[in-house]
């Protein structure tokens, strides 16, 4: 139930960009349920659900090119999917010095957890994650934060 598969990149990309790699693999498992082939309503794609968007600022921050036609294709890719998404999560981490707060921007997007941050709808510190206002984020942090529990009690 709680798999760790394509270890090699979780490894690889946790390590580099300083994600703990129970916690790439909680997202995985959020996301995709390890389906390197699952794409979203929304049109996200991949192990890590990458936005067209997402996928190319990130991929420009690391010096990876990708053209516009070849990239939902590029996105299947595990290698790829995994590098872009372990560096996407550091960047919100970074940004917000949480990991609850960065899923749930993960989720819900940069300028809505801003606007909850800004409004006093949520803190900064993560620490009241259930005042998440969107149903489905809220649902998605917990979710991740429990899982995060679990794969970190495996050996």
């Amino acid at each position: 139930m709680y798999k760790k598969e394509y270890s090699e990149y979780v490894l690889k990309y946790s390590r580099e960009y300083n994600v703990d790699e129970n916690l790439v693999y909680a997202v995985i498992k959020a996301e995709s349920n390890f389906n390197p082939n699952a794409k979203s309503s929304k049109n996200a794609i991949g192990l890590m659900q990458l936005l067209d968007t997402t996928a190319k600022d990130v991929a420009r921050r690391i010096d990876i090119q990708i053209l516009d036609d070849e990239l939902h294709e590029k996105l299947q890719d595990v290698d790829l999917n995994i590098n872009l998404g372990t560096k996407y999560l550091s960047i919100l981490i970074d940004r917000y010095q949480n990991a609850e707060i960065a899923l749930t921007a993960y989720n819900a997007g940069i300028g809505t957890v801003d606007n909850w941050i800004e409004k006093g709808i949520i803190k900064s510190d993560g620490s009241d994650v259930e005042n998440i206002p969107y149903k489905e984020t809220n649902n998605y942090v917990r979710k991740i934060l429990r899982d995060y529990k679990i794969y970190s009690s495996l050996v």
